[in-house]
């Protein structure tokens, strides 16, 4: 028995034919807590209780904290989350909901995590947002899932941030002797440090965060992303913000669900025409995202639209 669920594998029509490829969706949107966030989290989490841990803490404002915050009341054990200044107040209140403790420090991801690491006490297990080996066996299930499926696809489209779920995504294709299995590893503009990272040929800082797509919001991503992409066909792919947003309007549209900018990254190239339509069968990964109302994505349209 897992934290996560099996997740549907759909055939989405409107998106075939935008793509004009045969696109499944591996709807990770419908975890418990609205993201893939759950399959590591849940099995880090797991593993670290089982070794004893007496607490979790986790730095993240988003669906990491989520997905600790869920594990953690799931399992019975305490959790508590540091989230930056910038995160919302939808974020904070789903966190109460999963009865972790909440404490606002710093105004970056990366100021909360060095002050979470300092809340650390003997009993305690840190469970970080992407660069844990465990979190990528964990997202790793979702191959599997397919895998079962007996649908092997020419291609598999992902959002990419910090890399946890591209170092999951190819653990799994590896695993399943998928190895001939391209991904197409999509951000932002304004969040692109994997693609900086490609450009570099080693895991590099970006400058700062500019996107709308704060889930992406990682300014390095972790080594084992770029080792994935070493031993991995993968393409790196830079959309615009205006691009993610509409992807998400037209998903809801199409499917009727929601999901976060971050994850219309990946929506995005699908709907872009012509990109997938070398591959026969294309797999995209709705990773999802619980922080982002629709009226917050019409704000961030109309903005994009009036620059």
């Amino acid at each position: 028995m897992t934290l996560h669920i099996n997740t549907p594998l759909i055939e989405s029509r409107p998106l075939s034919e935008a793509a004009n490829s045969n696109v499944h969706l591996k709807l990770d949107a419908m975890q418990p807590c609205g993201s893939f966030k759950l399959r590591g989290v849940g099995h880090a989490c797991e593993v670290y209780r089982a070794s004893g841990a007496r607490r979790f803490v986790s730095s993240s404002g988003g669906n990491a904290g989520l997905a600790v915050a869920y594990a953690g009341r799931s399992l019975n054990v305490p959790v508590v989350v540091v989230v930056p200044q910038t995160t919302t107040e939808r974020a904070k209140e789903l966190l109460h909901l999963e009865s972790a403790q909440v404490i606002v420090h710093g105004s970056s991801w990366q100021e909360a995590n060095d002050f979470a690491k300092t809340l650390m006490g003997q009993d305690d297990a840190f469970i970080h947002p992407f660069d844990e080996p465990l979190l990528w066996t964990g997202h790793a299930t979702l191959i599997d899932e397919v895998a079962a499926s007996g649908n092997k696809p020419d291609v598999v489209v992902l959002s990419v941030g910090g890399g946890g779920l591209l170092s999951g995504v190819v653990e799994g294709l590896q695993r399943n002797g998928w190895n001939d299995v391209p991904v197409i590893a999509v951000e932002t503009q304004g969040a692109a440090s994997f693609h900086a990272a490609t450009l570099a040929g080693k895991a590099v800082e970006i400058e700062k965060i500019t996107s709308v797509a704060t889930s992406l919001g990682a300014k390095r991503v972790c080594d084992q992303a770029v080792e994935c992409w070493r031993r991995h066909p993968i393409e790196s792919l830079v959309v615009a913000d205006q691009q993610a947003l509409e992807a998400c309007n037209r998903f809801l549209f199409d499917h009727r669900i929601l999901v976060e900018p971050a994850c219309g990254a990946a929506l995005a190239a699908a709907y872009h025409g012509d990109l997938l339509s070398r591959f026969e069968r294309s797999l995209v990964i709705v990773c999802g995202g619980a922080t982002a109302s629709h009226d917050q994505i019409k704000l961030w349209l109309q903005k994009q639209l009036e620059q």
